[in-house]
């Protein structure tokens, strides 16, 4: 099958199949394999010549997989492939190619492959000359089936791989068999259509042939020889092809040519025929070939024989003046290996010819002459104007021919060869001095080709001193050359480092005085010219030029010269300097280059500071050169010349050799301490951008100066550089000082460079105090806050670079020398003073965490001192017991609120410490710094290890350290609403991995649990609760927890310390120690004295660890509660006076108020654990002690502010609850077992008593704080009152004892005590506290319900008004209603309906959101309880109001996306998701659980209700709203609100009792459907209405089912009457049904139809036609005529269109 889909014509087949064999003969057995080689060949001479790539590719691929498997049994068929093989082999495309090379050493090693060649041979020369003389395009593809520009592409490629095979069997077979061949290749040779092939139109075959040439050249000469007329000329005559592809080829065929066959020349007509062609090629710059073409031109020219190069000047001529035009072609000229290639071989061919013996001496000289006037001199000149040409390589050759004839003009010989290259290198050097005068001697010389002449000038005096250009290693060597020459051509060229000056001036003392002189003599001239011009015309260029020569030719005759071409100006000053002076270099320094030097216009002084190397370089003596640099640095020179002097000495060793004197001389040292202060003081002024850049050298001579170092010694003196980090570090902290952000930026940007090289570069730079202290300052820039600093983010980069450089310094340093810092001491301090000063917010804090771990880390690396030093580190920064004390009592006591208000700690004092207001700070305690900071210190020393757990001292101050990070994290976590920036605090200790879990990953918490109990133990509050919450994350067993518990007599006497650590330990013992616990308590209340009944060892400490222990509903301790109860009331009967019972409490202990908080407490918890009946004097004191501590509670509301009261009055108001709930929900089993009388008594006067205190009390709180938020204190009052209040019922409401309280110029039709409870209750909605708001809430539901019944009476003076009537819901409600939508909309106007606005919990605008969607949903329970012809007149007046309008568009701010409940998820998978629409509210005063999704849940609760009841307002909004909004509610009401809507809709109809006479009704829930039935006497009516998948938005359809007994258009009528009813109703189904029901009866009953609705019941207000018209006499709605009169403008009747009266 395979091997049939080979055979097919689709390529992608083909590759697939061929992928497949390949695959098969990998994995089949050999045997299996070995069937496929006989239909192998043919299918394999086929498809290794396929058109696709990669089909020859693959077949290639399976051949080798085919060989491997089958090896020898290929043998009997490699005569049938190998011609094929082989031309695979030669593939154009390589990966082909390279397969079937891979396949052919798979089957022949490479010893064999010329004898498996040699084998099939003739088969292979058969495949062969059939591909190159008979085969064609339609013969090797099938013309009918494959395009023709695919045949030829296929034809020709075949071509080229056949030529190239035919080259490859040449090149591989064995010697022997080479003389068989000839034979065989006569008939193609003999072909005249295979020497065509040199002229072929496809580049690659014409290549192809070209190689053949070459090959048969070089393997069988002889037949070549033979064949001459016909390869001379093919080869030859082709010299000009330009093809890329053929050239490379072509030139090899060509050299081999001219080289094997001797005669070769014979054969063609070279002047007619080659060489003009060979011309044109040179002219042209070889065609962008030069890099292929010139190199072979030598041995090309060499080849020419004598005859034809005639005459020998002309033609010499052509030759060099064709290579210099080619090389000025654009194409040569822009590439660099293309010019490089052609300066090469000019040079090569003129030094080959300058060595030949040609002709006699006149024609000799006159052709030495021609080459150098008029070839090497013009093309020296062309390459020094062209830029793009000074780079190459002619100067170097020039240099390497100079010295080439130089060695042959030395050596004497008897046939005077050494004068003819005396007198060649005489023309050479007069002729160049001429071009470089002319060159030099223009005022507008180029710059460009004056540094081109000073570096050909450079390379010719020493043409290794310069990086010479990369050369290939291959080079033409001429044979006439001496062996001393070939020496110094075979080295490769090194490079010379620029500091190595000395060597190239050793070379120099070697070179021939035969270029020695002519050189000197040459440069003379020029720096003559130069002078004059720069004296003369003030030329830039040429004093460039002078400054390059003299770097090159420094020497005493030059300056001699100099100095004699001076102006006349200077000849007086010349003679007193000579007086002084008789070096010719210093009297020039003085005459000239000081002058230029003070030049000030003058930007680039580079040359002029080269010049100065050179006079000193000519100067005899150190000390003279030290006077020299002296009196330059005490001139007032621009620094950049300073600057410059040290880079170059830094840069080379022979120039520093020459400064290095006056570097270290006192007088550049006090000069540059002078510019640092000068620098510091100036870049702390308001700084002019101008003077930026001038002072940017000046800072960057400091770097360098400061971090310079030459073998470890510094550039300048010690002293000079301690001198001048200490005009720095004082710079710098007066930057830190300055106020005014920007000042000081460049400064300090410039000393951080300074610093950062200095230390970085320096080795011990922090020996020297004043480093120390510059690192210093550095760290605190780094360690604070930008805003502190007014730094930029680059600005604090550079400085963290800065310091982390020197601290890297310091490490390295520390390491080698056991030396104390004083850096990391001062910083520690100034760190440990820093946390400790509560002056940090949370940026800051993390800013100096991180700057102290990078320290931290920094010091890891001083090996074998890390560990001390970080200890030490840590150590330092570690407040002291006194300072941790100060520490914990700045921790404000707002905490122990919460865990009070619990019960999860009990104090019977007033607490002490500082109570600071917290909502306001913008600053962390430090004691959250410092436990922060240090922990990270511990995390860090942890984690490598450089404390181990079990060394118990530094284990200690882990955990001690440990233990106020955890206490801490308490402090926060016990404060009711903690402000953002503790929040942000928890999240950058998250961030920064501060934690306990990772503290316990790194070491044992046994010991510091340990630590933390003993804590506990000592002092009690906030340790303890820390306690608590590391045993419940430990997961500590109950062992673990008994070790900490010891035995109960441990803790005995009770010391507050211990009564908190027995509370909060309570919840992890196990039962029988709990047990335990509640016995001794139980006994020590039994034998407790009246006087220790409030102190902490005595009877409070025991209820407060009863109630604690009792608090867990796992022990079983149930029968002794009714003791205890018998104990406190014996307590009351003994001392009356220790009961808070109706009393003052500011004359009341706060030992007092903690014991009756506790007494108060038991009574809930055995309420709820009562398994025994309780008798009536237990009950009368219950309730009695209830009712008097409420009183206690009422009178003193004043007091609130104290934590003990308030406590006081929570758990009196929770006592109430509790007993109400009791009352409430007791099964019938509890209430057999009460006293007789006790429920009526609860209900009639208890309970009375109760809600007459706290109703008014309720009123008396919110009237005196106005915004609860402002204390939180007051809001667990609220909370717990709130909570009583919720008890309250509707009677108690009705019956209140509020004042009285009436606004004026309110309607209303309610009575005077419910619009005072109305009155009252209504504005509380506002109260910015949730217990409040929701309690009123609760209380006003209960009332609602009863309102709209006293509307009732002014319903029938509604009835007839023309215009349509409106009536308010109840006026107080709003009133406030009002007052939350102009807030509301301030707040909410600004985000798009439909976008969900996040509502913080407990900010201002939750209580605003939450009052505002309570009085909706207060309205909506009115306006469900009203009867129908009521809500049309409500419906009417929020319409006018616009107030349901806005509640909708607020609705859909405030509802979520994607309204999901957030409770734990259902496991059953097929359960519908629970969302805020299918799940209940739950409006618990107390439940605090999920605020954050109680306003989104509410708002769903208000949508779904306003839906529920509102339909048809809602449908008329929707149907109002822009196409945005419009979109949004109708997809969120389809996705989520009308599934649960049509469901609830149907169940109620389902459910409905209501029962219509003559009408039955019945619903389908799958398929949303209501059927309607209506009979009367012979008439039968069936109505289907269907509820739209976007319930209620979209209409109500009414179908219709069976009728009997009606007319059409009655029943088209009733049927649009049933359809307006449902949608312009604001009802359920079952309501519009009732209506349309009244409708048909009223028309059977014989009331007509009103003519303009044709509907008896109106379809908003449900009236009867009533307006009757006089002259037709026919009745009408009156707000249907009312509508009439409106929109025709006209008072006639509709019907008979007389005037209506």
């Amino acid at each position: 099958m395979v091997l049939r889909k080979l055979s097919k014509r689709d390529v992608t087949t083909k590759l697939k199949a061929m992928q497949e064999f390949g695959t098969m003969c990998k994995e089949r057995e050999a045997e299996i394999v070995k069937g496929v080689l006989p239909y192998w060949p043919r299918i394999y001479c086929k498809i290794s010549l396929d058109h696709d790539r990669r089909v020859r590719e693959a077949t290639q691929q399976s051949f080798e997989q085919l060989i491997l498997k089958v090896k020898k049994h290929l043998a009997p068929y490699l005569k049938s492939i190998m011609g094929y093989w082989l031309i695979a082999q030669c593939d154009i495309y390589s990966p082909a190619a390279s397969a079937a090379k891979v396949a052919f050493e798979k089957a022949f090693p490479s010893s064999k492959q010329p004898e498996a060649l040699a084998f099939c041979k003739d088969e292979i020369l058969n495949v062969l000359q059939d591909h190159l003389l008979k085969e064609t395009p339609d013969t090797l593809s099938d013309p009918q089936t494959v395009p023709e520009e695919e045949r030829e592409a296929k034809f020709f490629r075949i071509l080229t791989c056949s030529l190239l095979a035919l080259k490859k069997l040449l090149s591989m077979l064995p010697k022997k068999e080479m003389h068989l061949l000839e034979e065989r290749l006569m008939p193609l040779l003999s072909q005249n259509k295979f020497w065509k092939y040199s002229k072929h139109s496809i580049p690659q075959v014409r290549s192809a042939f070209f190689e053949v040439a070459s090959a048969l050249c070089q393997y069988l000469p002889e037949l070549m020889q033979a064949e001459a007329p016909r390869v001379c000329p093919a080869v030859l005559l082709s010299i000009d092809d330009s093809d890329a592809v053929v050239c490379p080829a072509l030139w090899e065929a060509a050299l081999y040519a001219v080289s094997t066959i001797e005669d070769c020349w014979s054969h063609v007509n070279a002047r007619k025929g080659v060489l003009p062609k060979l011309w044109t090629v040179l002219r042209e710059g070889g065609r962008g070939l030069a890099t292929v073409i010139y190199p072979n031109l030598l041995p090309f020219i060499s080849k020419v024989p004598p005859g034809i190069a005639e005459p020998k000047l002309d033609y010499f001529r052509t030759l060099f003046s064709s290579i210099i035009q080619g090389l000025s072609s654009e194409r040569a000229v822009s590439s660099h290996s293309e010019s490089s290639a052609i300066i090469a071989a000019f040079m090569e061919c003129l030094r080959f010819v300058l060595l030949q013996k040609v002709g006699d001496e006149d024609e000799q000289r006159q052709i030495q002459e021609m080459l150098i006037y008029d070839q090497l001199i013009p093309l020296t000149d062309a390459v020094l104007k062209e830029p793009r040409l000074q780079n190459g390589p002619l100067f170097y050759q020039i240099a390497e021919t100079l010295s080439s004839w130089e060695s042959k003009a030395e050596l004497s010989s008897g046939d005077g060869t050494d004068e003819t290259f005396q007198k060649l290198l005489s023309n050479f050097w007069d002729c160049l001095l001429k071009m470089c005068v002319l060159h030099v001697d223009t005022l507008d010389a180029d710059e460009k080709s004056l540094l081109a002449v000073s570096g050909m000038l450079e390379i010719l005096q020493n043409p290794k001193s310069a990086a010479k250009p990369n050369r290939k290693s291959l080079k033409i060597r001429f044979t006439e050359e001496d062996e001393s020459e070939r020496n110094t051509e075979n080295g490769k060229f090194m490079e010379v480092k620029n500091n190595s000056d000395s060597e190239i001036q050793a070379e120099q003392q070697h070179y021939s005085p035969l270029r020695k002189e002519p050189l000197e003599n040459l440069v003379c001239s020029l720096a003559e010219l130069s002078i004059v011009y720069v004296n003369e015309q003030k030329s830039e260029q040429h004093l460039k030029f002078l400054s390059a020569l003299l770097n090159n030719f420094s020497s005493k005759r030059i300056f001699h010269v100099l100095l004699q071409h001076g102006n006349g100006a200077q000849a007086k000053s010349q003679e007193k300097i000579k007086a002084c002076d008789e070096n010719p270099s210093v009297q020039f320094l003085h005459l000239n280059l000081i002058t230029w030097l003070k030049e000030d216009w003058r930007k680039d002084t580079h040359f002029l500071v080269d010049i100065l190397y050179s006079v000193l370089n000519c100067c005899n003596s150190s000390a003279e050169r030290k006077i020299i640099l002296d009196d330059l640095t005490k001139m007032d020179l621009k620094w950049i010349i300073l600057l410059q002097i040290i880079q170059k000495a830094c840069s080379s060793t022979t120039k520093l050799s020459l400064v290095s004197d006056w570097l270290k001389g006192d007088t550049l040292g006090e000069r540059l301490v002078m510019l640092a202060d000068d620098l510091c003081h100036l870049s702390l002024k308001p700084i002019v951008a101008s003077s930026e850049s001038f002072s940017s050298e000046k800072w960057t001579l400091l770097s360098l100066v400061l971090s310079q170092h030459i073998k470890n010694e510094s550039l300048i003196g010690e002293t000079f550089v301690e001198r001048i980090i200490d005009k720095l570090q004082a710079a710098l902290s007066k930057a830190r000082d300055l106020s005014e952000a920007g000042n000081t930026e460049p400064s300090v940007s410039f000393i951080c460079d300074v610093a950062s090289s200095f230390f970085s570069s320096v080795k011990g730079c922090l020996l020297m105090p004043s480093s120390e202290d510059l690192l210093f300052t550095v760290f605190q820039l780094c360690a604070q806050r930008q805003d502190a600093t007014h730094l930029t983010d680059l600005l604090m980069c550079k400085l963290k670079h800065t310091w982390m450089s020197g601290v890297n310094s310091l490490v390295h340093q520390l390491r080698s020398m056991q030396k104390q810092s004083t850096f990391l001491h001062k910083s520690a301090l100034w760190v440990k003073n820093q946390i400790q000063s509560s002056s940090l917010d949370v940026t800051s804090l993390q800013i100096l965490i991180s700057t102290v771990s990078d320290l931290l880390s920094k010091l890891l690396e001083a090996e074998g001192l890390s560990g001390y030093l970080v200890g030490a580190y840590v150590e330092h920064v570690t407040p002291s017991k006194t300072e941790w004390e100060k520490l914990h009592e700045s921790l404000s006591t707002e905490w122990m609120h919460k865990p009070l208000l619990e019960g999860r700690l009990s104090m019977n004092c007033e607490h002490l410490g500082s109570y600071v207001k917290l909502c306001g700070t913008t600053k962390l305690p430090g004691h959250l710094c410092t436990s922060a900071l240090l922990s990270k210190m511990v995390l860090f020393m942890l984690e490598n290890g450089i404390v181990h757990g079990n060394d118990d001292a530094e284990g200690k101050k882990v955990d001690n350290i440990i233990a106020e990070l955890l206490y801490s994290l308490q402090w926060i976590k016990e404060l009711e609403n903690p402000p953002y920036l503790l929040l942000e605090y928890l999240d950058m200790l998250e961030e920064m991995h501060i934690t306990y879990e990772k503290f316990s990953t790194l070491s044992n918490t046994a010991n510091l649990q340990q630590t933390i109990f003993d804590r506990s133990e000592e002092h009690g509050r906030l340790w303890s609760l820390t306690m608590a919450k590391v045993i419940r994350e430990g997961n500590t067993g109950s062992c673990g927890t008994k070790q900490l518990f010891k035995t109960n007599e441990g803790f005995l006497p009770l010391t507050e310390g211990r009564l908190h650590t027995l509370q909060c330990l309570s919840a992890f013992l196990i039962e029988e120690e709990k047990k335990e616990l509640v016995f001794d308590c139980v006994a020590k209340l039994m034998t407790c004295m009246q006087t220790e009944l409030s102190s902490t060892d005595g009877a409070f400490g025991c209820l407060s660890i009863l109630n604690s222990c009792l608090n867990d509903k796992n022990i079983d301790c149930d029968h002794l509660l009714p003791g205890i109860l018998k104990i406190i009331m014996s307590w009351k009967s003994d001392n009356e006076d220790s009961f808070l019972f109706s009393c003052n409490l500011k004359e009341k202990s706060a030992e007092l108020l903690g014991f009756n908080i506790e007494m108060i407490r038991f009574v809930p918890l055995l309420l709820k654990r009562l398994t025994t009946p309780l008798a009536d004097n237990e009950w009368d004191f219950i309730m009695c002690s209830m009712l008097a501590w409420l009183e206690t509670t009422s009178e003193n509301h004043s007091l609130y502010h104290i934590t003990l009261v308030q406590i006081f009055a929570c758990a009196s108001c929770d006592l109430a609850s509790a007993l109400s709930a009791y009352f409430e929900a007791a099964p019938p089993e509890t209430v057999a077992n009460l006293p007789v009388n006790l429920i009526s008594e609860w209900k009639d006067f208890f309970s009375e008593g109760v809600h007459n205190l706290l109703l008014p009390l309720l009123v008396k709180v919110t009237g005196e704080t106005k915004n609860a938020s402002e204390s939180a204190f007051q809001n667990s009052v609220l909370t717990s009152l709130g909570e009583a209040l919720t008890y309250i019922s509707k009677d108690q409401l009705l019956n209140h004892k509020l004042p009285a309280k009436f606004v004026a110029g309110q309607k209303t039709n309610l009575p005077d005590n419910l619009q005072t409870l109305l009155n009252t209750l209504s504005p509380l909605l506002l109260f910015w506290a949730r217990p409040v708001q929701i309690s009123v809430y609760h209380m006003l539901y209960k009332l609602m319900p009863e309102l709209p019944k006293f509307d009732d009476e002014d319903l029938k003076s509604y009835g007839d008004e023309e215009e349509e009537s409106a009536l308010s819901p109840p006026a107080a409600l709003m009133s406030v209603l009002a007052t939350q939508e102009l807030l509301l909309e301030n707040i909410l106007e600004c985000i798009p309906v439909g976008e969900f606005a996040v509502i913080l919990p407990l900010s201002d605008e939750f209580y605003l959101v939450l009052g505002y969607l309570l009085t909706w949903k207060l309205t909506l329970t009115f306006f469900k309880a009203a009867s129908s012809q009521l809500r049309v007149l409500y419906s009417q007046y929020l319409r006018r109001t616009k107030s349901l309008n806005k509640l909708l568009h607020h609705l859909f701010r405030l509802m979520p996306e994607n309204p999901v409940f957030p409770g734990p998820t259902s496991e059953v998978p097929n359960r519908d998701t629970k969302t805020f629409f299918t799940e209940e509210l739950n409006l618990d005063v107390k439940g605090t659980g999920m605020l954050s999704s109680q306003i989104p849940h509410l708002a769903c609760s208000v949508y779904h209700i306003t839906l529920k009841d509102l339909p048809a307002m809602v449908r008329l909004w929707w149907n109002s709203c822009e196409k945005r909004v419009f979109h949004v509610v109708d997809k969120f009401t389809s996705k989520y609100v009308s599934s649960v809507l049509s469901s609830q809709e149907i169940a109620s109809v389902q459910t409905s009792t209501q029962l219509f006479n003559g009408m039955t009704v019945k619903a389908r829930s799958a398929a949303r459907e209501v059927i309607a039935t209506y009979s009367v006497n012979d008439i039968f009516i069936e109505l289907i209405i269907q509820l739209p998948s976007n319930y209620p938005l979209g209409s109500i359809t009414v179908e219709s089912g069976k009728r009997v007994g009606v007319a059409v258009q009655q029943w088209r009528n009733w049927m649009l009457q049933l359809s307006t009813y449902l949608t312009h109703q604001n009802g359920s189904i079952m309501e519009g049904l009732s209506l349309w029901k009244n409708n048909v009866d009223k028309r059977f009953e014989g009331v007509e139809d009103c003519m303009i609705c044709f509907s008896v019941i109106h379809g908003s207000n449900y009236s009867l036609p009533k307006k009757a018209c006089r002259t037709c006499k026919k009745k009408f709605h009156s707000a249907c005529l009312y509508k009439w009169f409106t929109s025709s403008n006209k008072s006639t009747c509709p019907l008979c269109r007389e005037t209506f009266f």
